[in-house]
């Protein structure tokens, strides 16, 4: 099964409330997510407003919203934006499971070789009778 690039390379806006002691919250977080693995790029557009590249294979936009919060961030809550996020983790997560990652593992394209490699017959088979292999 071939994967397009474009397919699996995402480019999201990230908005932030504008109620929030630091006045340049898109600054700051882009500091923060470009030395994360998995994301590509990260631009500010304005002081609220954050444009992130990443591959969908690696790390997926609730999992980087998630550590945009946890680190104490105010993503924004308006109601379009929290239907955009829903939407684009639903399919993300659709578009993980297709190509074999499993929802919250991290570096899913090497699982599916790992089980892939697991489930071929490589001829390793104990050839002793049954008798004989609880002796050694």
């Amino acid at each position: 099964m071939e994967v397009d690039i474009q397919e699996i390379i995402k480019n999201r806006l990230i908005e932030f409330n504008e109620l929030h002691p630091d006045p340049d919250q898109a600054g700051t977080a882009a500091l923060m997510l470009t030395d994360l693995e998995g994301v590509m790029e990260v631009e500010t557009q304005t002081a609220h407003l954050l444009r992130v590249r990443y591959n969908v294979l690696e790390i997926t936009l609730e999992q980087i919203d998630a550590l945009l919060i946890e680190t104490g961030f105010h993503v924004s809550t308006r109601l379009i934006c929290a239907l955009k996020r829903a939407l684009y983790y639903y399919t993300e997560e659709t578009q993980r499971t297709n190509s074999g990652c499993p929802k919250g593992e991290t570096n899913c394209t090497r699982k599916v070789f790992i089980n892939r490699y697991q489930r071929r017959d490589h001829e390793l088979r104990d050839h002793r009778p049954e008798h004989w292999r609880k002796y050694l």
